[in-house]
């Protein structure tokens, strides 16, 4: 989609897809590839083609299609192909992690330092934040938010040790391993195995997930201010 070329088209403009060094805010610890090519090819669009471009974005987080509108900016305002790419889905990437956050912990003026830091100009500033804070985000956030999360959820979750007395090939193994099932939202029901050192790796990265969010729920951009 839109990300995936604009990561091709971050490269060529000198960034990886791990991102720039600049982090901490809405956007995570390490900037998307795309969102700073973006901000480094934004000061050079003129304010009417920005808003075009702003414009097809919104369309494209509501889901709709977008290529005739993109087709006629590229005439119209003399940009390659590469350059769509980078503007466009740096821009997808900025506007829905910012419309992942709730209104009631993500405030205004954070999200304008943030992309003050970017170095995109003021006037994009304002136009960024009339989507995020604006009459458009309830339809961009209820699209966005869904086109985010399509994978089923986990509904049940049940496991036991169980040890194997003997295998095929050994008379007496008593090797214990852990037996897992999952029942997912789209009503389908996984049974595996999971062998006692693969249990401790993943023991160890849940235990690494809760202190990342941990930390992550510490920063002020998610408290709740009075």
């Amino acid at each position: 989609m839109a990300a995936a070329a604009g990561r091709a088209a971050a490269a060529a403009y000198g960034q990886g897809e791990s991102g720039g060094g600049r982090g901490g805010g809405f956007l995570g610890p390490r900037v998307p590839a795309e969102v700073e090519a973006m901000a480094r090819g934004v000061q050079d669009v003129g304010k009417e083609t920005f808003r075009r471009l702003l414009k097809v974005t919104v369309n494209a987080l509501e889901g709709k299609d977008c290529k005739e509108s993109v087709k006629l900016i590229a005439e119209s305002a003399n940009l390659s192909e590469e350059q769509l790419a980078f503007l466009i889905s740096g821009m997808y990437t900025l506007l829905r992690e910012a419309l992942r956050l709730p209104l009631s912990t993500f405030k205004q003026e954070v999200f304008k330092e943030d992309l003050k830091e970017l170095r995109i100009p003021e006037d994009f500033i304002t136009d960024f934040s009339s989507v995020v804070f604006g009459s458009r985000r309830p339809a961009s956030e209820g699209t966005a938010l869904i086109r985010g999360s399509r994978l089923p959820s986990v509904q049940d979750f049940r496991w036991r040790v169980d040890v194997a007395i003997s295998t095929s090939s050994l008379a007496r193994a008593l090797q214990p391993s852990i037996l897992m099932m999952m029942k997912l939202s789209d009503g389908t029901a996984h049974r595996f195995e999971v062998p006692v050192a693969k249990f401790q790796e993943l023991r160890y990265n849940v235990a690494l997930i809760l202190k990342e969010m941990n930390d992550l729920e510490k920063r002020s951009i998610l408290k709740i201010q009075d």
